[in-house]
């Protein structure tokens, strides 16, 4: 079988658009391009196609239609929703609990409001980077307002128990006889665990299109109906007043489309990714020296392999291993211009030099065992070399 130009294993990253996605959304851009907020029949026929995407990514989350409000990505979904709820209940606390190892959207947020006046707990985790239910509940005070736990870790894949964790905080907020809003950032979760809002026992939940297979620029942000919110864009009260501006019913579209396939298929999406996953971490495990698997060992995305090597620097394992066609990364691609090692790693107790050697691999559906193969080879001659290469102390 012959090997493709490329094999991307930055999943986690982002994923290409589905072809079926696209062919939803294509006439969006030329034929039904109304806006949704007139009245006449061209914006009608947007209105439509706004009201059956809701009704479609309602599905999924188990969760009314009017709940669902669609945004630009997960990091705004993740800003207004933490700064949302904590400012809608700053008359009744101040204080705000999060993990130490959750995305930057909600770190920057979180920091954000400590310098408002807020108070933030950042939880530490344990050495496979989960928190527990118990340590939430324990957080708690009679001033909490907002907690915001990830449904799984983007750089580590580690999975909480959040369904748990909701469970504390709404028994804590009953003892305690307060409102206390639950929020999860599952952007890496869809596609492969549940999204059941109920279930999970959430009160906000936050999605980004472009990591199931949909496009870049959509979001959602579930908002359970009676849920304290002030909204972060103002104007013309779209999203029945909690997002303002025209609805981008073209991203919307194929967001609905992407997350309804990405939902149905994800019991043998994850099969097949764990099985190539293992196969990575085996492999790894049994054949090189000084390499650290990063996040629980079962635990975790079936999708997501992370590695520490000693010895090495991750960037010249990533540019490695992309001059031999390989696409991968160090952690989240956000940060991923960055030389500062992974706050996430740093949380779990490697020092940063240890840290910077990690490599992130994330699978998705099109991957293949003989790509698997041909990384795991390349990697470890990729290895040997670096290894074997003087590092500045030693030269200078």
């Amino acid at each position: 079988m012959e090997l493709p130009a490329t094999i991307y294993l930055d999943h986690a990253g982002t994923t290409a658009t589905d072809p079926e996605v696209l062919e939803a959304m294509l006439p969006f851009f030329t034929h039904f391009y109304g806006n949704p907020s007139s009245i006449h029949n061209v914006g009608q026929e947007a209105r439509h196609a706004l009201d059956t995407a809701r009704e479609r990514v309602a599905a999924v989350l188990n969760c009314r239609n009017n709940e669902v409000v669609f945004t630009s990505g997960g990091t705004e979904a993740d800003n207004a929703a933490i700064h949302g709820a904590a400012v809608a209940l700053q008359g009744t606390g101040n204080h705000i609990i999060t993990t130490s190892v959750e995305h930057h959207a909600v770190l920057h947020t979180c920091q954000y409001l400590e310098s408002i006046g807020f108070e933030v707990t950042y939880l530490p985790v344990d050495d496979y980077g989960a928190v527990s239910p118990e340590a939430v509940g324990n957080a708690i005070t009679d001033r909490t307002t907002v907690v915001s736990v990830m449904y799984a870790n983007n750089e580590i894949g580690t999975i909480n128990p959040i369904s748990e964790i909701g469970a504390m905080v709404r028994r804590r907020a009953g003892q305690l006889g307060r409102t206390i809003v639950m929020h999860t950032d599952a952007v890496q979760a869809a596609g492969f665990l549940d999204l059941n809002v109920r279930q999970l026992n959430v009160d906000m939940l936050s999605l980004s299109g472009h990591k199931f297979y949909g496009p870049k620029g959509s979001g959602v942000l579930f908002i359970r109906r009676g849920t304290p919110y002030l909204p972060l864009l103002l104007g013309g009260g779209q999203e029945r007043e909690r997002r303002s501006g025209t609805e981008n019913i073209a991203a919307i579209v194929g967001l609905s489309v992407a997350l309804e396939t990405a939902n149905a298929t994800r019991l043998e999406t994850g099969v097949y990714c764990a099985a190539l996953r293992d196969r990575i971490v085996d492999r790894i495990s049994a054949e090189i020296d000084g390499a650290i698997l990063n996040g629980h060992p079962s635990s975790r995305l079936p999708n997501n392999v992370n590695f520490s090597f000693s010895g090495v620097e991750g960037e010249s394992l990533l540019l490695g291993l992309d001059l031999a066609g390989i696409a991968a990364s160090s952690g989240s691609a956000c940060s991923s211009g960055s030389l500062e090692p992974s706050h996430v790693l740093l949380a779990l107790g490697q020092t940063a030099e240890t840290a910077r050697g990690s490599l992130r691999m994330t699978l998705g559906k099109n991957n293949t065992q003989e790509e698997v193969d041909y990384v795991l080879n390349v990697l470890s001659d990729l290895l040997q070399q670096l290894r074997a290469m003087p590092t500045l102390s030693q030269t200078g």
